[in-house]
Formats: C-alpha cells, structure tokens, sequence
C-alpha cells in the first residue's frame, strides 16, 4: 500500500530533518525550497555543512516523537498487514 504524503507533512513531522541528519553524514541533503509557506521545489544536494543546532535538534526530535505518539497504532497495524 503506498499513501502519497506531502513535503509539508513530511517537513512538520519532523522527518525532514531526520532524514536529512543521517544523510549530512554522507555529504548530502535533501532540500526544500518554500515560498509563502508552500513548498516549491525539493531536490537532493551535495552539502559541506554536517549537523544541526541544538536548537534545531531539539525541535526535530519533538516533532519526531510527536510523530510516533499520534501514528504508533498505524505503524503496528502496517507491520501486521
């Protein structure tokens, strides 16, 4: 079953920047382009920076459990099917 997402979504849930966080490791990111809140454009890219702030880190991983809090049921149910 494949459920098509938004990149908003995928930015809010915080997964962005998970993702983003195991890819600095290689170089590498994925970007988001946005304008008046809507995202425009996303694309991969080769990046010199490695890391977030803590800031930064800290509210990634809110979103993330906040994420994993309101889907857990789905997530299990998904491993069952």
């Amino acid at each position: 079953m494949i459920k098509k997402k938004t990149w908003a979504e995928f930015r809010e849930t915080g997964l962005l920047w998970f993702i983003n966080s195991i890819l600095h490791v290689f170089g590498w990111a994925i970007v988001v382009n946005v304008e008046n809140n809507k995202v425009i454009d996303a694309y991969p890219a080769r990046v010199c920076f490695r890391g977030f702030s803590e800031e930064i880190n800290s509210k990634g991983y809110e979103k993330v459990t906040h994420y994993l809090n309101e889907n857990i049921n789905d997530l299990v149910k998904d491993l069952k099917d």
